[in-house]
């Protein structure tokens, strides 16, 4: 039987949805640099504030889960009277979704590459080489690195991962009406606590190459 193998050099992508607390950005940045491909999480607000022509605090507000509505027309108004009239506006979760997607598809096409979150598995389904993953933990593990993360006391790092495991939970469902935490709407569930950060981004690594021939 013959069987398609993907040459090296074509792109392929890494996503990584993630509870908080499980190291999934630490274990996305270290799995990229030993893949040597590009990593992206909060550079796409960067990103797309750049290619939309609008603030970066239009995407921070949006991203931070504050609901506002900004009309559709303004993403061909890149002037900075555009930028200085609505400065009291913040793009919704929809319009944010709509401008991240659309950088999202345009670097995975130039690049290989990995993403943390905000749907990107979603996104890029319909890539020809992609590797979804989701990486969960402990709640000890969890409550330990949020707590050193933020500075925060137990019951206060407690409260945030409940809060942000909801939002996520939620903008999963609501941009792709699929369930952010089942197994399967990912490749690959992994919980870090298992093998630990290190050995959890080898083994992905691992993985990855076989899925990638690399």
């Amino acid at each position: 039987m013959c069987q398609k193998v993907m040459l090296m050099e074509e792109n392929y992508v890494i996503t990584i949805g993630r509870q908080l607390g499980s190291g999934g950005r630490e274990a996305g940045l270290k799995l990229a640099g030993l893949l040597g491909i590009s990593f992206y999480d909060k550079e796409l607000i960067r990103i797309a504030s750049r290619e939309s022509g609008l603030n970066e605090r239009f995407f921070e507000k949006a991203d931070e889960k504050k609901r506002f509505s900004l009309f559709w027309g303004l993403f061909g108004m890149h002037s900075p009277q555009t930028q200085e009239i609505y400065s009291g506006y913040y793009l919704s979760d929809e319009t944010l979704f709509k401008i991240q997607s659309d950088v999202i598809r345009s670097l995975a096409e130039k690049q290989s590459c990995l993403f943390v979150g905000r749907c990107a598995d979603y996104i890029l389904k319909d890539h020809p080489h992609r590797l979804s993953i989701f990486l969960s933990s402990d709640m000890n593990d969890r409550l330990k690195r949020v707590m050193g993360i933020h500075n925060i006391p137990e019951k206060d790092a407690r409260d945030l991962i409940a809060k942000t495991d909801k939002q996520r939970s939620s903008y999963y469902y609501y941009f792709s009406s699929k369930s952010w935490s089942s197994a399967e709407s990912y490749h690959l569930c992994l919980n870090t606590s298992v093998l630990g950060i290190d050995e959890t981004v080898s083994f992905i690594r691992q993985f990855a190459a076989k899925r990638f021939a690399l």
